[in-house]
């Protein structure tokens, strides 16, 4: 299998640009597709289909990245494994920065379909507890989402999306699937503090952590969740994947074009060593 090449920055693609041929329809001179359809071996299994991508940044300089999509989940591959595939692979190459995305729903009173939240912290719900790579570390879960990329995301977003609102904070509580969620279970996270509900934020945003890099991501409303405002009608699901996707491609390249080339955030010292070395390191574990 190939060579993981360095990359600068990890595009993890969801629901929300899963229908274009990305990046080609784009159509963008200051990218480039270096290679497509590029498979390696992680210790998880193979990985999903990544590309390899330059951009030029508004500096006019060349930046490279990793991109996969719908967050490496496929079929036969358990959604723990194809993230830690996923995560395995942008450690390798020296990602910095993650930047995802996806569709989610409404719980909060407030929000509609088409608009933009760019969460800035998590809830997760999943029983997917159990999920990350072979260091062990402390992963302090304070500014989870990074400041300084949300910070680049809702001016890109301000001055790039008018088909709704953008909102530069919300909580994010994070489900299994694949199913969507009861009513009661709705209520239950909204009570708890919950703004939109999706199945994608976790484990990545703990595996970022993991490896060093700063993460963040911009999710659409694509309906209200169970319970809310109104019940959703699918054709308004399917015509926002359908018909908002180049939009939101380009909202993510151009946030990666705008990132600072310098980290001014403190999400790298979030990742503290284990005090359970005797635990968890396996040559004192065995008397080596």
């Amino acid at each position: 299998m190939p060579t993981i090449p360095a990359a600068d920055y990890g595009l993890i693609r969801g629901s929300s640009t899963l229908s274009i041929d990305f990046p080609n329809e784009l159509q963008d001179p200051d990218v480039e597709l270096i290679e497509q359809d590029i498979y390696f071996s992680t210790p998880y299994g193979e990985s999903p289909s990544f590309q390899y991508l330059s951009i030029k940044n508004t500096k006019g300089d060349k930046c490279y990245v990793l991109s996969c999509k719908m967050h490496g989940w496929r079929y036969n591959v358990s959604r723990a494994d194809a993230s830690r595939q996923v995560f395995w692979v942008l450690r390798a190459a020296g990602v910095a920065r993650v930047l995802a995305e996806g569709g989610v729903g409404a719980m909060n009173h407030l929000l509609n379909p088409r608009d933009i939240v760019l969460p800035h912290d998590y809830m997760d719900f999943s029983v997917r507890k159990d999920v990350g790579l072979e260091g062990q570390y402390l992963l302090v879960m304070r500014d989870a989402i990074c400041p300084e990329m949300r910070k680049t995301l809702q001016k890109v977003c301000e001055q790039g999306w008018d088909q709704g609102r953008i909102f530069d904070r919300g909580v994010y509580v994070n489900t299994d699937g694949r199913h969507f969620e009861s009513p009661a279970e709705i209520n239950a996270y909204r009570i708890a503090g919950g703004d939109i509900v999706g199945q994608s934020i976790c484990p990545e945003v703990y595996l970022a952590r993991e490896i060093g890099a700063c993460y963040a991501g911009m999710y659409i409303v694509v309906n209200y969740a169970e319970g809310v405002i109104a019940p959703w009608k699918h054709e308004e699901l399917a015509d926002i994947y359908y018909h908002e996707s180049l939009h939101l491609a380009n909202l993510m390249l151009t946030t990666l074009k705008n990132l600072p080339e310098e980290k001014a955030c403190h999400c790298s010292q979030l990742r503290k060593e284990t005090l359970l070395k005797e635990i968890y390191n396996k040559e004192e574990r065995h008397g080596k």
